[in-house]
């Protein structure tokens, strides 16, 4: 054997075997290579745009809390102003109230007021018939009639 032909038999077996590896495996392995370089972009990419779309939900969601706020505010504002409404309703209507009351009341003494006159219309009448029934036993004298008139001025 030939050192010069054995090495001239490694470099033919070393060129084809280059060859084929340039021809057959090479271009698989150049495009999985590709595809995993596209797909680890379009991850980058994808993982930015998740990036922006949080910073956008972010943005969103503390707009919608701040409205939130406005809105119960307001809303708490609202309750606040019908509060105070019915409340001063409620006055309106109890001060309507104590007047029926004290209307009822008035009209309730003015009652109280005609019945006591009435029974002392009725007493100074006994009493004007119970002095006539005495002035009519005694004989009529003017001093008698004088003393028991002075006399029923004071009982009434």
């Amino acid at each position: 054997m030939n050192l010069n032909l054995t090495l001239l038999a490694q470099i033919v077996v070393f060129f084809i075997l280059a060859w084929f590896t340039m021809k057959f495996v090479w271009p698989p392995v150049v495009k999985a290579l590709d595809e995993r370089a596209k797909k680890v972009a379009d991850g980058l990419a994808a993982a930015e745009r998740g990036k922006q779309d949080l910073e956008l939900a972010t943005k969103r969601s503390a707009d919608a809390l701040r409205a939130g706020k406005e809105k119960s505010a307001e809303v708490l504002g609202q309750a606040e102003k019908r509060a105070a409404q019915i409340i001063e309703e409620a006055k309106a209507e109890a001060r309507v109230e104590a007047d029926r009351v004290i209307a009822s009341a008035k009209v309730e003494i003015e009652q109280e007021s005609l019945r006591a006159k009435e029974g002392l219309r009725d007493q100074v009448a006994a009493l004007a018939v119970a002095g006539a029934e005495k002035i009519l036993r005694r004989e009529i004298d003017a001093k008698a009639h004088a003393q028991l008139l002075s006399a029923i001025q004071q009982d009434l």
